[in-house]
């Protein structure tokens, strides 16, 4: 079904959860460019919102995110005073405008805070912002769960739980750094479905230390009994020189190419054969849940939470290192914890860096997005010569065809997706003229 090219693969390329990328976010943006765009907000225009807890209970070691240990409770208490004035501030700035359609809370682990914290922030947003029965969505670190968030989860009407599986291969948890038997992983969803939240994702991984193809087959096995409504199927990324907790990991240990490749096959081939709907290159939707249903009418949008049916033009994002989005502008908060803190005490906006999105960017951005989530890209005429000369090769090889005025990205080449999205990108990329 897929071809396998060593060299295209070896090549690093964007996840492109956003266009332009974090690797562009410069100290030239900041406060006062978001100011502005929360000051043209028209009213009632469509708005999502990011709540990030930049904590764990126990730290992974494969973990990228931005997150520390939730050890000690004035820090944690320290940050969600932050956290809740932040969220006033920039409702106060929003004057009313914008509809929340969307809640989305991430980290890090959510549920390193007590759930009566959690409440008490869903509450704030719910009354600050125009926000009516929105969808509300939680990740939520499996080791941390216990019957209380089942129950205050469903209280708040949480629509969505996201649960970190990654693997259920015990020598490949004792690899990571996270051990949580299948026994436990069984007992948070019946937990979760007893209260009536149905709506769950699994997030699995390959590419692990000490994890062989078996292991990749048996997860699955595992994770299709639990029948998840959706599944993200990530491959792990070893950047031991950026991130200091993955030096605990053997790298010796890890998949070579061709066997990350081959596990990434087993999946996509166990997950569709399973009746999943593949999104993307890495996301799969049992047949009825709004992704599935999404990418069946081409409204699968991508962004700082992956794939997703979330089209709002506009993302507040709240917490350190939080992003936000607008048409024309991305921003990031202030990434520690600490001079975020700092920023908010002095009733400052905590953006700190970001990337203003001029029209030629922004056509760049819905190539890229409409390769990654549809398969497909329309193109307009003058671009059309520059990306046939620019993606001859894939050509070539069988990934891309070319179908008039719209480049497709065949089944066989969804492998190398984000590669061709790539040639699209001002800076990685070959293609001058969108």
């Amino acid at each position: 079904m897929w071809s396998y090219h060593p060299d295209l693969l070896a090549k690093p390329v964007p996840r492109y959860t956003s266009y332009p990328t974090a690797m562009e976010f410069t100290e030239d943006v900041g406060a006062e460019d978001y100011a502005r765009a929360l000051a043209a907000v028209e009213p009632a225009t469509p708005v999502s919102l990011y709540v990030h807890i930049p904590f764990c209970e126990s730290i992974c070691w494969y973990c990228g995110c931005n997150t520390g240990a939730a050890s000690r409770k004035q820090r944690l208490d320290d940050y969600l005073t932050a956290l809740r004035a932040e969220i006033s501030l920039v409702a106060k700035r929003l004057g009313g405008r914008g509809r929340i359609r969307r809640i989305a809370f991430g980290g890090g682990s959510p549920n390193a805070i007590a759930p009566v914290e959690l409440v008490r922030l869903l509450d704030l947003l719910l009354t600050v912002f125009d926000a009516y029965s929105p969808d509300i969505s939680i990740e939520l670190d499996p080791r941390g769960f216990s019957p209380e968030w089942a129950l205050v989860l469903a209280a708040a009407q949480v629509t969505r739980v996201s649960l970190g599986v990654q693997t259920f291969a015990p020598h490949v948890q004792q690899a990571i750094g996270r051990i949580q038997p299948l026994s436990h992983i069984e007992r948070v969803v019946a937990a979760l479905r007893l209260r009536g939240i149905e709506a769950i994702n699994f997030d699995l991984m390959y590419g692990l230390p000490g994890q062989e193809l078996a292991d990749v087959d048996a997860t699955i096995d595992e994770a299709l009994a639990l029948a998840p409504s959706r599944i993200a199927f990530f491959g792990y990324a070893h950047l031991p020189q950026m991130i200091a907790r993955q030096r605990r990991i053997d790298a010796s240990r890890l998949p070579g190419p061709e066997l990350r490749f081959e596990q990434s096959r087993l999946g996509y081939q166990r997950l569709t054969a399973a009746g999943y709907i593949p999104i993307g290159f890495d996301h799969f939707a049992r047949p009825g849940d709004p992704l599935a249903v999404a990418a069946g009418e081409g409204r699968v949008n991508r962004n700082f939470q992956g794939f997703t049916e979330d089209d709002a033009p506009v993302l507040l994002g709240f917490g350190a290192s939080a992003i936000g989005k607008f048409p024309d502008l991305i921003v990031q908060n202030e990434k520690n914890s600490g001079p975020y803190r700092d920023l908010i005490g002095a009733e400052r906006l905590a953006a700190t860096k970001g990337v203003r999105v001029d029209a030629s960017e922004q056509r760049r951005a819905e190539h890229i997005r409409d390769l990654l989530c549809k398969g497909r890209a329309r193109l307009d005429a003058a671009a059309i010569a520059p990306a046939q000369s620019a993606l001859s090769d894939f050509e070539q090889r069988g990934i891309i065809a070319w179908e008039g005025d719209t480049l497709v990205i065949r089944d066989c080449g969804l492998p190398y997706a984000r590669h061709v999205a790539a040639q699209f990108d001002r800076i990685r990329g070959e293609i001058a003229a969108v």
